[in-house]
């Protein structure tokens, strides 16, 4: 069965079926064909794997972004970076990395922060002498943190699927995130050197703190989240809630630029985008009851231990097999299939299972500008009207920059678990 089910899915995938269509069809056909679990515990499962309270926080956090999004803070956010890093070697790139950084922190989505930087920065890089090759590198890459840093839409289905705790898989992505940014910051700053590109004008602590007043309200809410959550005051779902209370008055009174027609656009595509993340959940779940069923799991965590492979041996295996599969799937349907299967055997091995969801989800961030099928290169190319070719150029260099981070938070578990070990 596990064999009908595993190339069933993939020959439904090449030939263009969706992710969910896939998921559902391989584990319906395994079902029929193969005696065992009857076919109304196909329903069973779709159903039952949506029954998790944990789940309850992706539509909040979907439609906090969404509304912090519609509210014009990119431009803020931008504006605050560029004020802060004028003199600095590349700063209208630094400016690109932290306004997608930043952004990332309030919407969670890597699509929607290549979509925000590449409409308001493309332009003035190009303007600023990065060619076009070097830009679209800087945008597509730099959106790819922006499902490690919290909130983090891949870190609650982690949560939800390998059953651990979302707060503290949420404060993990912390200091992995910040890693990646300094080092793509590095890069950015001497490869501008290299290459001679102008600086801006120098810093002016007056139109630095005109940004930051304008940014505020914005900056304000990833800090209350994740302070409410690591002290304990709130659940990430009532986070969640929270987030989109304060995402609402900022945008209705305090920019004045969100109205109840916008409220309404915005909750109609946040309610469009949670559909589409729960239906792969519901798909999902049907392949890893299957799997569970079958005893996949253990006979992998006996092939593990029979073949005396050690905690990093498997770590870099992982790696390596991410890495691929996350330029061909994404993040959402990755997770949802593999953390069932690798977490048993990363727990098996003595790795903590908080530290191997964010390798997990930084292998999988670096797939999204991966080519040839990176999600965000696809976004970035609608964006920016270059040809995928030119994309790919752009980022080959951040592609190594960003699997130096992910080796640094492989071998180092304290990157992703000095802050979890301080919580309750």
């Amino acid at each position: 069965m596990t064999w009908v089910l595993g190339i069933s899915v993939v020959v439904l995938i090449a030939l263009g079926a969706p992710i969910f269509v896939a998921l559902l069809a391989a584990g319906s056909l395994a079902l029929v064909l193969f005696p065992g679990p009857p076919l109304i515990a196909l329903q069973q499962t779709i159903f039952g794997g949506l029954d998790a309270y944990a789940l309850l926080s992706v539509p909040f956090f979907v439609f906090a972004g969404e509304l912090m999004a519609i509210s014009g803070i990119a431009d803020r956010l931008i504006n605050l970076v560029r004020a802060l890093f004028g003199r600095v070697p590349g700063s209208l790139g630094i400016a690109a990395l932290g306004g997608s950084t930043l952004i990332g922190t309030i919407c969670g989505s890597s699509a929607a922060a290549v979509a925000a930087v590449g409409r308001n920065m493309y332009p003035q890089l190009i303007k600023g002498g990065y060619g076009k090759q070097r830009a679209a590198g800087i945008i597509t890459s730099s959106g790819a943190i922006d499902i490690v840093i919290p909130p983090s839409i891949a870190m609650i289905l982690y949560g939800a699927s390998a059953e651990q705790s979302i707060a503290k898989l949420f404060i993990a992505g912390i200091i992995p995130g910040i890693v990646m940014a300094l080092l793509m910051a590095g890069y950015i700053a001497f490869s501008a050197l290299v290459a001679r590109i102008p600086r801006e004008a120098s810093f002016r602590a007056e139109i630095a703190w005109e940004a930051f007043k304008q940014a505020f309200w914005a900056l304000t809410m990833p800090a209350f989240v994740m302070i409410g959550i690591y002290a304990g005051f709130f659940s990430p779902t009532e986070a969640g809630g929270f987030a989109c209370a304060y995402a609402a008055f900022v945008g209705m009174v305090i920019y004045r630029t969100v109205n109840f027609s916008a409220l309404l656009e915005a909750a109609i595509t946040s309610a469009m985008m949670t559909a589409r993340i729960m239906i792969v959940v519901a798909a999902a779940g049907v392949i890893s009851w299957i799997l569970t069923v079958e005893g996949v799991p253990q006979a992998l965590i006996a092939a593990t231990a029979d073949a005396g492979l050690s905690p990093l041996g498997f770590l870099l295996t992982v790696n390596l097999l991410l890495l691929a599969i996350g330029c061909v799937l994404d993040p959402t349907s990755a997770i949802l299939v593999l953390s069932p299967l690798l977490v048993p055997i990363a727990v098996s091995l003595g790795i903590d299972p908080i530290h191997f969801g964010v390798v997990m989800t930084v292998n999988l961030a670096i797939g999204m500008f991966t080519p040839p099928f990176g999600l965000n290169i696809f976004v970035a190319q609608s964006v920016l009207g270059l040809r995928t070719s030119d994309i790919y150029r752009g980022v080959l260099p951040y592609m190594v920059v960003q699997i130096s981070a992910l080796a640094l938070i492989t071998l180092i578990p304290a990157l992703s678990l000095w802050l979890t070990n301080g919580m309750s």
